[in-house]
């Protein structure tokens, strides 16, 4: 072995060691923060706040079906126990009081600081009378035995204020203590995780963990549980179910796909030692396009290691060209044989980067990692078929002869070549198809990308209507650099939502401030206490006539004499109760450290008008103040992605055109070989339209994927008339080799039930085999037998 081959195996080692050494240190992620906006807008800012670690993304509702009425509460209070203990659990609720002596303390010792019905006029003799007498009135109803304990503490019903604004009417059934649904046919759970729904590792734990909980307490209770089981809907839920829904689909059509390709090149190699010389550039381009994505993003996607593998599919095409077309029929001693067709390569792979290098000018980092991973990918692959298969493919290797079924297919390309104006017609129809088309050929919405099976989706609304949870589509957001600054904001909001709710516009809001007032408001209150003497004289006027002694309310005097010199509420006396829960997903302070306060309308019959929200912010006058659809910013989002990724998707082709022609310095055969692509392309989106399909964000990769690969074929076939055709048997051969894998591998993924995988599978498999036909048909003749080249 010359030194020469030594040392290009030495470099590639080191290489692929110095790469396995990066990976070894990269940080894999499964999380979705790759692929959210790097600079986002205020309201954009706000919904990733929300995707990445809202108190939405965080909610996992949960149904416990099967077995007995009383089973499923059993159950409920046992899974709320176990899961209350868990810290992957901030928080549970299941509509039992059980454990909620903190939140029932917190609200009886604060209540004169959070009842918003404390006024001057509550403490007034006529204020007095009236509430006294509300709560009277309510000992004779059905609540009155659960009341009646709390009236010498408190007589104005501040309790019951503050219960109604946390538990508005209209809430989940309660049934054996806890919550059920509308049919009695399932017990049902709120909980709140600690980690978003962007941490589907930390999700998958705690889906887990609730299961195991389920699982522990349906063994504990023996044949009483038999037939439960434990459903669970959420953001959190579905990301993982997601993600397992890929990895589970696309490795099972992966393996698929590979075992089809080595077969194929097995049958086409009759060699166990070329396969396996055959997939090294892959294998190099793989290692290195991680080890590249790590260094340059510090972080790697599992999306991009999926995805980003299936764009270098290419690289396969590498070593089938280098054995299939090698001069001597086997692979020389030296890189000679890679000098007739390593111009064609070296071209096409540029026109492949500046496809791919439209992704790394994209602000979606994931995209950006796709980007990158490829174009590493691709030239590495390029490289070791170029430099190191050479060196490591001894002399004696021989390759089945394929010249034979390339002559044949040069017959079919020569039969075939009248059909260029058949190509051009079915390009031209497909204009039509598209001019005409009267649905949107491009799909902007979300929705379009979700995996999630109708089922899960009607699971999750089941869920929904039966806890009476708000869609928390609508949000108002205000601001300060404080978070009394932000509660004040929001109470300034809620002034002017109230008339709302009276009129019926709204059916109500959920604000921070209904659980921690701001200091200001705090104040008012504890002002609007008076003191002892001024409040014995009132109670003694207002009681006159009612059955209730003042003698009695001597707990009642003492506790608002507290409340008058009680220090103010502060976020830490929240801290460890469900309270906090829901505060936590109301007030936040950002990464730049400002407070953001959200205030969620619950619309009537789940819609609200922007109108009337809009003018009540302007009348507020809250600065900043915002309403947020949550669902049409989401849209307005991937809009905006899919609208930068077709200008940069049309930034690439036309860079692929402008490199075609300054490198073949001919119109005509630059003409050549983008007229087959372009109409490879039209026909490919015209089927798409077809069959009902609108194009998203994958399909516009698959079709990035298609100029990358069908380039090659087109520079091998205009190559073709500029040599004997004897010489382009092996060429062919060596196309049709490299085009029926890509076609059998991205077929098997376009079977895909997930919407990504199907697009990019489907359309990179017909884009491919109608590229290398179309490029045939435009093949110019080749040199007759004995003419040079």
């Amino acid at each position: 072995m010359s030194r020469g081959r030594i040392a290009r195996i030495v470099l590639w080692l080191a290489g692929i060691g110095a790469c396995l050494a990066v990976i070894a240190q990269a940080r894999f992620v499964a999380d979705l923060s790759s692929f959210l906006p790097e600079a986002p807008t205020e309201r954009q800012r706000l919904l990733v706040d929300q995707l990445k670690s809202g108190a939405l993304s965080r909610m996992v509702l949960m149904g416990i079906e099967g077995a007995t009425p009383e089973a499923r509460a059993g159950l409920s209070r046992a899974v709320a126990g176990a899961l209350r203990a868990d810290p992957a659990f901030a928080g549970v609720a299941n509509g039992s009081t059980a454990g909620l002596e903190r939140e029932r303390d917190l609200l009886l010792a604060n209540r004169y600081a959070l009842s918003p019905a404390v006024d001057p006029h509550r403490f007034s003799v006529a204020g007095l009378r009236e509430s006294v007498g509300e709560t009277i009135a309510l000992l004779a109803s059905p609540l009155g035995l659960a009341m009646g304990a709390l009236v010498p503490r408190d007589p104005t019903g501040e309790m019951g204020v503050l219960l109604d604004r946390l538990a508005p009417s209209g809430g989940p059934l309660v049934r054996d203590g806890v919550w059920v649904s509308a049919d009695g046919r399932r017990a049902l759970l709120v909980t709140r995780t600690r980690t978003g729904a962007a941490d589907i590792d930390g999700q998958a734990r705690a889906m887990s963990t609730a299961q195991s909980a389920f699982a522990a307490a349906a063994s504990r209770m023996g044949g009483e549980a038999t037939g439960a089981r434990l459903v669970m809907t959420g953001p959190g839920v579905f990301s993982v179910r997601a993600r397992t829904m890929i990895e589970s689909e696309v490795t099972k059509l992966s393996a698929a796909a590979t075992a089809v390709v080595v077969v194929v090149l097995l049958w086409a190699y009759r060699s166990f030692v070329v396969l396996g010389l055959g997939l090294l550039p892959v294998l190099s381009g793989a290692i290195a396009g991680i080890a590249a994505v790590a260094l340059g993003h510090g972080v790697v996607h599992g999306i991009t290691l999926g995805f980003g593998t299936t764009l270098i599919g290419e690289a396969v095409d590498y070593s089938i060209y280098f054995f299939v077309q090698s001069r001597r029929g086997a692979a020389a001693r030296d890189a000679r044989g890679l000098d007739a067709f390593w111009p064609t390569i070296r071209l096409g792979l540029a026109t492949s980067i500046a496809g791919f290098a439209a992704m790394l000018l994209s602000s979606l980092p994931g995209l950006s990692q796709l980007g990158l991973y490829s174009i590493t990918g691709l030239v590495v692959a390029a490289l070791v078929t170029r430099h190191v298969l050479p060196a490591l493919a001894p002399t004696s290797l021989q390759v089945r002869d394929l010249s034979g079924i390339g002559r044949r297919l040069l017959a079919a390309m020569e039969a075939a070549r009248p059909l260029r104006f058949a190509v051009l017609a079915a390009a031209a129809a497909s204009i039509a198809v598209l001019a005409t088309r009267t649905v949107p050929l491009w799909d902007r919405d979300l929705a379009s990308l979700n995996p999630i099976g109708e089922a899960d989706r009607a699971l999750d609304a089941e869920l929904r209507a039966g806890l009476a949870a708000p869609d928390a589509r609508y949000l108002i957001a205000a601001f300060s650099p404080t978070q009394d600054g932000a509660l004040a904001a929001a109470e300034a909001v809620g002034r002017h939502l109230d008339p709302l709710v009276r009129e019926g516009t709204i059916a109500g809001y959920d604000s921070p401030a209904g659980l921690l007032p701001s200091l200001a408001t705090q104040s008012a209150r504890r002002a609007s206490l008076p003191d002892e003497a001024t409040l014995r004289a009132r109670l003694a006027e207002a009681l006159a006539g009612l059955p209730l002694r003042p003698g009695k309310l001597e707990p009642f005097i003492a506790d608002v004499q507290a409340a008058r010199v009680a220090a103010p509420l502060g976020r830490d006396a929240f801290r460890g109760t469900t309270l906090d829960l829901a505060l936590d997903g109301m007030l936040y302070r950002d990464e730049a450290g400002q407070w953001t306060a959200l205030v969620g309308l619950r619309g009537v019959g789940g819609v609200v008008e922007r109108a009337p929200i809009d003018a009540a912010l302007a009348r507020a006058a809250v600065p900043g103040a915002m309403l947020i659809d949550v669902k049409a910013e989401a849209d307005s989002l991937y809009a905006g992605y899919f609208e930068q990724a077709v200008r940069l998707g049309s930034l690439g082709a036309a860079v692929v055109c402008l490199l075609l022609a300054l490198a073949l310095r001919s119109v005509r055969r630059t003409a050549r070989i983008v007229m087959p692509l372009a109409a490879a392309l039209l026909v490919v989106v015209a089927f798409h339209a077809l069959a009902g399909n609108r194009l998203t964000v994958p399909h516009l990769v698959g079709l990035t994927l298609v100029v990358a690969i069908g380039s090659n074929y087109a520079l091998f076939v205009d190559g073709m008339a500029e040599r004997p055709a004897e010489d382009n048997a092996t060429t062919l051969a060596s196309l049709a080799l490299a085009n029926f894998t890509t076609v059998a591998s991205f077929g098997l993924l376009g079977t895909s039930s997930i919407p990504i995988v199907d697009a990019i599978g489907s359309t990179v498999a017909a884009g491919a085999l109608l590229a290398l036909v179309f490029c045939a048909a435009f093949a110019g003749r080749a040199k007759p037998a004995g003419v040079p080249a």
